[in-house]
């Protein structure tokens, strides 16, 4: 006779869920609401992100961080994000192992055609609940600009666009610059 313990009785499903992510063989893989998703970002999608990424280097060096896709866990959820472009410090990325939003200094999406909603919606709602200080929603389908500050469990509290491409977005401290939009 089989038994619930022959299935795995005991065995967390989040945890599961997000160690068969961790190590599978493809590359940016994410779970949204519980949903596998692999991310194949085209040119356009890259470029915009270099974009962001070569304007706030500079800034970033002299804060003593660095920037990355690297992964991000939501503990308690049935979540695991692979940001397009994220600020994190130098010490926490060297650990290997994924961080959490409220790790980051800033993280960026760009929207594509398949997951535009999941980057205004959902990651908006989520990386809020999680204290990521700073989300730049780069929305390419609606060419413009929002970032958004002040997060909190019922979503962030500050909200700065949406400004078209082409309108500078000043990010405000620890990086206190402006980022020129005309080139995404």
């Amino acid at each position: 006779m089989t038994t619930a313990r022959d299935y795995g009785e005991g065995i967390d499903p989040e945890h599961a869920l997000k160690y068969a992510i961790q190590h599978h063989s493809g590359d940016r893989t994410e779970i949204v609401e519980g949903v596998i998703d692999t991310v194949t970002p085209n040119w356009d999608h890259e470029s915009a992100a270099e974009e962001i990424r070569d304007q706030i280097k500079p800034r970033v060096r002299e804060l003593g961080c660095v920037t990355g896709s690297g992964n991000l866990d939501l503990p308690g959820s049935a979540n695991w994000y692979v940001p397009d472009l994220a600020v994190a410090p130098k010490e926490l990325a060297k650990g290997g192992g994924a961080l959490l939003p409220d790790q980051t200094l800033l993280i960026v999406e760009i929207t594509s055609e398949s997951n535009a909603e999941t980057d205004r919606v959902v990651k908006r709602k989520r990386y809020a609940e999680y204290g990521a200080p700073l989300y730049l929603l780069v929305d390419r389908l609606d060419k413009t600009v929002t970032l958004f500050s002040g997060p909190g469990r019922l979503g962030y509290t500050g909200v700065d666009g949406p400004h078209a491409f082409g309108t500078p977005v000043r990010l405000p401290e620890p990086f206190g610059i402006e980022v020129d939009t005309s080139g995404l």
